[in-house]
């Protein structure tokens, strides 16, 4: 089943918990309940429903020194075209610093004054 079918089968609680995620970019499940105006228990379900069909994402966490998870987005729903200058990725992007005066910023940037 596809994302849309498996969204358009949502309940509307459930759909505007999707949309709350993905508006915040992530919220704490023990805020996505509040923000939602559902109870605890009412809003986990929301939340179960929504990562066993892939369309958030938990991860655990401590927020204000309790466990709970984060849910966020799936990486289907981000979009990465500010990260980008024609078919190029920011060289920002990965694990190693990369020096404003280097060829591949240069290259990225001279992509982006090309797209303008």
């Amino acid at each position: 089943m596809s994302a849309a079918e498996t969204e358009a089968e949502l309940s509307e609680d459930e759909h505007e918990g999707l949309e709350l995620v993905r508006e915040s970019g992530g919220i704490h499940q023990s805020d996505f309940w509040k923000e939602l105006g559902v109870s605890s228990r009412k809003g986990s379900r929301i939340v179960e429903k929504l990562a066993r069909n892939d369309l958030i994402e938990r991860h655990e966490t401590v927020y204000n020194g309790h466990n709970t998870y984060l849910l966020t987005p799936t990486a289907r729903d981000l979009d990465f075209s500010l990260l980008m200058a024609g078919d190029m990725l920011s060289p920002f992007i990965g694990e190693e610093e990369i020096n404003p005066q280097s060829d591949a910023f240069s290259q990225w940037m001279m992509n982006l004054a090309y797209e303008g």
